[in-house]
């Protein structure tokens, strides 16, 4: 297993090292994206090809274009390999197509996850299923291109989900620092009329911590995880470790991330829920998912039988976890990433 937080050290700079007038630059401390943070190895005027990991973080035009000018700026040569994290991304091939960058793809968050999360599979921690709600829901930034998670908590408030349900969500957006009111107008949102915050656990500083999974209590009163991923709106793929916290914690889940986000962690082997309910909102566009996402929510509130539902997920629960803990998904992620290294 790769250690994530020497993956360029020990995985990346040995080959690109091997070659003369090759450099690797990424972002230390991770999850940063400002110029003033790349680190350059090794770097040298000779240079010829350079290799810009973004691969931590989403890459949203509006906001980096200012960080790629300055390193397009700074750090001339004949060729630059853009790596990042998102699978079929429109903003990548953007950009690349402006800078004359080359695109490379591989699934760090695959890899981070792997590495954050090793060890939970020799563990007490989860009891026994007591299933008393339809869902777990944690959020915690909610500003920041996280529209989506305001968006689909509105959706949940129309239909009367809310108060029966394990949902965490803030008053004030940590990231922004913005109340959701202000957030909620700005969005062009009805108001929130639930009294926030709403608070589901103990956790402080959860943007931080967001490697950590301590909810095992939460997840075995719930029957599905609501995953609100990073990344809602555009056309690319791109998951993180929330993705897999609950196939970690032994849930079922629903995605609210990128159309088609199910279909692609299918590509990496886990299996998803289409025998037991509707998944067809992973089909639909990014101005219908979180309605359809809503509806069947709501279907399943009033399915009085959480128990029979439960039981029907539970082979693909189990297959989830042996294929994330017994070396299936690895075997998938590495294969990807030294096919991904042979064309460099």
């Amino acid at each position: 297993m790769i250690r994530i937080d020497e993956i360029y050290y020990n995985t990346f700079l040995p080959l690109i090292q091997s070659k003369s007038n090759q450099c690797a630059h990424f972002f230390d401390p991770f999850g940063t994206t400002d110029f003033e943070n790349l680190c350059q190895v090794p770097y040298t005027e000779n240079t010829e090809k350079n290799f810009l990991f973004w691969d931590q973080e989403p890459l949203h035009l509006d906001v980096h274009c200012k960080t790629i000018e300055k390193f397009s700026e700074v750090f001339k040569s004949n060729h630059t390999v853009l790596v990042t994290s998102e699978h079929n991304s429109e903003a990548v091939k953007s950009l690349c197509k402006r800078f004359g960058f080359s695109e490379a793809y591989y699934f760090f968050h695959g890899w981070a996850s792997l590495d954050w999360y090793r060890g939970y599979n020799r563990t007490f921690l989860r009891p026994a299923n007591n299933i008393k709600h339809t869902f777990l829901f944690p959020n915690n930034i909610v500003g920041g291109k996280r529209r989506h998670r305001l968006e689909l908590f509105s959706e949940l408030e129309k239909r009367n989900l809310i108060s029966d349900n394990l949902i965490s969500f803030p008053k004030v957006c940590s990231y922004e620092k913005k109340s959701v009111a202000e957030l909620a107008s700005e969005y062009g949102f009805d108001p929130i009329t639930t009294e926030l915050p709403l608070k589901i656990d103990n956790i402080e500083n959860y943007a931080y911590n967001s490697h950590q999974i301590n909810m095992w209590d939460l997840a075995s009163q719930s029957l599905v995880h609501v995953v609100s991923e990073t990344v809602f709106y555009g056309k690319r793929q791109h998951l993180t470790e929330k993705t897999f916290k609950p196939i970690v914690m032994q849930q079922p889940f629903i995605l609210a991330s990128c159309q088609r986000s199910l279909e692609y962690l299918r590509k990496y082997g886990f299996e998803t829920f289409s025998s037991v309910w509707d998944e067809s909102y992973d089909t639909l566009p990014d101005d219908q998912r979180i309605k359809a996402i809503g509806l069947l929510l709501e279907d399943l509130e009033h399915s009085n039988c959480r128990e029979w539902l439960s039981e029907q997920c539970a082979p693909i629960v189990e297959h989830n976890f042996n294929h994330f803990y017994g070396g299936g998904f690895e075997r998938v992620l590495w294969k990807e990433l030294t096919s991904m290294v042979e064309t460099w």
